[in-house]
């Protein structure tokens, strides 16, 4: 990684003096709007990241963690987010959260503007995307950045990555149904293609290809609206699949509900597993057997990660796989309601 270019490179770079390049950063009226335009260009040549703040965090002034959630609107996330800002304000930090919504652009702007404000460290559960530029940018302002629940940079050597074993949470709700007699099991949800969702999916294909028995695999978003429709759509068309491992909790609520339109009871006529265990999972009917994250624990794990590498310069391991188990409730169950 280059060095970081500094004030004194954008005034060469723009032909002007320091104090110039200042009042540019200031948004003052004093400069030029012609100068100003010269300026914010060679910042952009140069890639310079200004930190409103970095005097402040030099003298320990401000603890301030920036958060960037790819879905705030899934519950998962939502916890997650909760739990590391809880433990982070415990130890005396503020958080900016910021949702992206899956949007990788806006992702990067406020990530960018995050910089900008003086965050000492950033955890982020990162949309896919273009992400390359974002990360170098983090890397050339040296903050701590750690990403969490999804991988989207390979540079984890710069960008810890730490999440929870997926494949094998995949693999014991596949064995599960089979153990509880499940004929033809489907895995619903997930974009085709993404690395959670490979992820997801691996422990039920080789848990379906040890047991000789072949896989049908249904794609698509991970909402309730997808698993509504999927519901349907396997009734509809595929009637001999009897089960499913559904990519998270969200399109196996869907799938509940689809399910109790047509009034096909899940449980003793069609059996279904989410993932994640979202709080909702115990408080619907019938109660919904899920993948167990612990997002909590997590959360507070995450938080704790970033704090050792801020106050005590302990670098997290380039990666982490955390245990997931396995709860098993009235949906999952042959002869239950």
């Amino acid at each position: 990684m280059s060095k970081r270019p500094t004030i004194l490179d954008v005034a060469d770079h723009a032909g002007v003096s320091k104090s110039t390049v200042s009042l540019v950063l200031q948004r003052s009226p004093l400069v030029k709007a012609e100068t100003a335009d010269l300026v914010r260009k060679s910042m952009a040549d140069l890639d310079y990241v200004y930190n409103r703040a970095a005097a402040q965090l030099r003298a320990g002034g401000v603890g301030l963690i920036g958060m960037v959630i790819n879905d705030l609107r899934n519950p998962f996330f939502t916890e997650f987010a909760t739990s590391v800002q809880m433990s982070l304000a415990a130890r005396g930090y503020a958080t900016i959260i910021s949702n992206t919504d899956e949007d990788d652009a806006l992702q990067a702007q406020v990530a960018g503007s995050m910089i900008e404000h003086g965050v000492s460290g950033l955890v982020i559960s990162p949309a896919y995307g273009e992400t390359e530029a974002m990360f170098d940018r983090i890397a050339r302002a040296g903050l701590p950045c750690l990403q969490m629940l999804r991988c989207a940079d390979p540079r984890t050597d710069l960008f810890p990555f730490a999440s929870f074993d997926y494949a094998t949470g995949g693999a014991e709700a596949t064995q599960h149904l089979l153990d509880t007699g499940a004929e033809n099991i489907a895995f619903v949800g997930g974009v085709e293609g993404l690395p959670i969702t490979q992820e997801r999916l691996s422990g039920y294909l080789s848990t379906l290809a040890t047991a000789g028995r072949k896989p049908f695999i249904l794609p698509g978003r991970a909402a309730r609206g997808f698993g509504r429709e999927a519901a349907l759509q396997l009734t509809r068309d595929h009637p001999k699949i009897d089960a499913a491992v559904c990519f998270n909790d969200l399109v196996a609520l869907g799938m509940l509900s689809g399910f109790a339109e047509i009034g096909r009871k899940v449980g003793p006529e069609f059996q279904v597993v989410g993932f994640d265990d979202i709080e909702e999972c115990a408080q619907v009917y019938p109660q919904l057997s899920s993948v167990s994250c612990d997002i909590a624990s997590f959360g507070d794990f995450s938080a704790n990660l970033m704090l050792n590498w801020l106050e005590n310069g302990r670098k997290p391991p380039s990666e982490y796989y955390t245990d997931v188990h396995l709860v098993t409730r009235a949906s999952s169950q042959r002869g239950q309601i």
